[in-house]
């Protein structure tokens, strides 16, 4: 039965993206806030799809973690589920993403006007000064950024580092860095018919606040998300005790199709 939840969401999932990246284009001449709004208007479809014909729902904690004004969110990255949330309930942040995305046709034209900041991991330093530069102009709007510091999805339970790309917009920007930890991985996981009902847990952790050194920063960064993305993950298991263990073979982290080069591995 979950296999055939999966396999409808799946077809909702491609059908609804189609057509709607499609009646997009005309929305590419508007102003930035009615962008805005065709991009929550398929934020929400998706989401709801994924709670009546999966059964995945969330719950946040920590709001009050969240400082007024500018902020950077740097948040654990399990599965494709984190960019949906994140997206519909920060409506205005400004993610930092791949350059292979924004050059898709349509899709990566709707990345870019939404304010989106392209990093190009093959251009090392020159791409990361570009991001710092975009991350500065959109804090000075106003809004929020975020990055995912380990520069792709990890499955729980993987190991991968943490890259200098967070740091770099960090001293940049000269604003709080608000952690996020989740468990989205285990209901979400990369195999498409392998989606799981659930209630994911996203939690903002302490904010860090400007001034710490670059390794402080990074040491500070990486134990306050992987200490409560463990957590989240304990308590998920114990909560819905279907959900596949985890173990050395489920938690193999997908692996680059081309190994970027060391100074270009930025975000």
């Amino acid at each position: 039965m979950l296999f055939v939840r999966n396999l409808i969401f799946n077809a909702l999932f491609v059908f609804t993206t189609t057509v709607l990246s499609l009646a997009s284009a005309p929305w590419l001449l508007m102003p930035y806030r009615a962008a805005v709004w065709f991009k929550q208007l398929w934020l929400h479809i998706v989401l709801r799809l994924t709670r009546y014909v999966i059964g995945i729902d969330w719950e946040e904690r920590g709001r009050e973690n969240i400082p007024d004004g500018p902020v950077i969110f740097a948040a654990k990255h399990q599965s494709a589920w984190d960019t949906l949330m994140l997206g519909v309930v920060h409506p205005f942040c400004a993610f930092v993403v791949k350059q292979e995305l924004v050059r898709l046709p349509i899709w990566g034209w709707y990345l870019l006007r939404l304010g989106n900041i392209p990093i190009d991991r093959s251009k090392g330093l020159l791409s990361l000064k570009k991001v710092v530069e975009g991350a500065r102009n959109v804090v000075k709007n106003g809004r929020p950024v975020l990055i995912f510091p380990q520069g792709t999805r990890t499955p729980p339970g993987a190991k991968r580092p943490y890259l200098p790309g967070v740091a770099a917009i960090y001293k940049g920007t000269n604003v709080p860095v608000v952690p996020v930890a989740l468990n989205a991985g285990l209901f979400w996981p990369r195999k498409l018919m392998h989606k799981q009902p659930g209630i994911i847990t996203v939690e903002y952790l302490e904010p860090i606040e400007p001034g710490l050194d670059r390794r402080t920063f990074m040491k500070v960064l990486e134990e306050r998300i992987e200490l409560a993305t463990a957590r989240l993950e304990a308590e998920a298991l114990e909560r819905f005790p279907y959900l596949p263990r985890l173990s050395p073979e489920t938690a193999e982290p997908e692996l680059e199709t081309k190994p970027a080069k060391p100074d270009a591995r930025a975000v």
